[in-house]
Order: C-alpha cells, then sequence, then structure tokens
C-alpha cells in the first residue's frame, strides 16, 4: 500500500521559509517521479514542481521558479520542497504525489500559511 507522510508545515511571515518533507513507503520510491502539488482555500489542485528518479531533472511553477527548490533522498525514501521568500500566495495544503499525474496518490497534507 502506497503511503506518503507530509510534514514541515506551519505559519511563517511573509519572506520566511520552510522545508516540508514526505516519507514514502509502500512502493520502489527511487524509480519514480514524484511531484509536489498544493490546493488553496476554495481552489483547484495545483502543480508546484516535478522531479525524476534520480534527482537530477528538476522543473517548477512559474509561480515558485527560483523561491522553491525540490530534492529527493533516495536513501531514505523521502521527498523534500525548500521554500524560501515565502508570499501570502503560497497559502495552501501541500502535498506529495507518487508520479507525475497531480492526481496520483498523494498523503494527507501539510498546511502552510504565509501571514503576518
Amino acid at each position: 500500500e502506497v503511503q506518503l507522510v507530509e510534514s514541515g508545515g506551519g505559519l511563517v511571515q511573509p519572506g520566511g521559509s520552510l522545508r516540508l518533507s514526505c516519507a514514502a513507503s509502500g512502493f520502489t520510491f527511487k524509480i519514480n517521479y514524484m511531484t509536489w502539488v498544493r490546493q488553496a482555500p476554495g481552489k483547484g489542485l495545483e502543480w508546484v514542481s516535478g522531479i525524476n528518479s534520480g534527482g537530477s531533472i528538476t522543473s517548477y511553477a512559474e509561480a515558485v521558479k527560483g523561491r522553491f527548490t525540490i530534492s529527493r533522498d533516495n536513501a531514505k525514501n523521502t521527498l523534500y520542497l525548500q521554500m524560501n521568500s515565502l508570499k501570502p500566495e503560497d497559502t495552501a495544503v501541500y502535498y506529495c504525489v507518487k508520479g507525475g499525474v497531480i492526481t496520483g496518490a498523494r498523503g494527507q497534507g501539510t498546511q502552510v500559511t504565509v501571514s503576518s
């Protein structure tokens, strides 16, 4: 059974930073493309970033490019999202997703709130 557990969210002031983690189990993490998506209140799922199985190829939504960094540790079966220069519009529940389709298997999410 695929299990994805996100952590690291919280309340942060504009301009602050957070590092999200996603612990994966129940599948062969190291061979899977992984994705971060988010959902702001009252809105649909938004693709944020993706990373290939080896971690060498990454991609980002325009809204977060230059501020967010996706990475992975295949030895620890863990996906990360380093978020810097956070803005109020980054407020959302963040999910990690197995694969490259935003509607794929995901965890329960972690809340990120950017507010002064």
